[in-house]
């Protein structure tokens, strides 16, 4: 896991051919704003979530961002101990996020 600025995690993540963008918050939050082609799997949903996040490819890359980048980070770390060698947090969440949006 690594934690990466948003310059970095949208530079890596867009030169990254096995990227996968992975939104963690809540259906609203996500209906508010997000980033475009992320996937969303709602942490809070608890084992709901981890049910989901084992059906995902561990061989691919997932840049994963929440509200601030709590969540993501904890997401982050879920996703380590389920065998993700790839997971990268957005610092800052979409709170600070600059990029383009949906």
């Amino acid at each position: 896991m690594a934690n990466l600025s948003q310059e970095q995690w949208w530079e890596n993540a867009q030169a990254d051919a096995n990227a996968v963008i992975l939104d963690v918050r809540t259906e609203e939050e996500v209906e508010e704003k997000s980033i475009p082609g992320a996937i969303n799997i709602d942490i809070y949903q608890g084992q709901g979530f981890l049910d989901e996040i084992e059906k995902l490819d561990k061989t691919k890359s997932y840049y994963v961002y929440c509200k601030s980048g709590g969540r993501s980070n904890q997401a982050c770390l879920l996703m380590g101990q389920l065998g993700f060698d790839s997971t990268f947090n957005l610092l800052g969440g979409i709170t600070e996020w600059e990029g383009p949006i949906k």
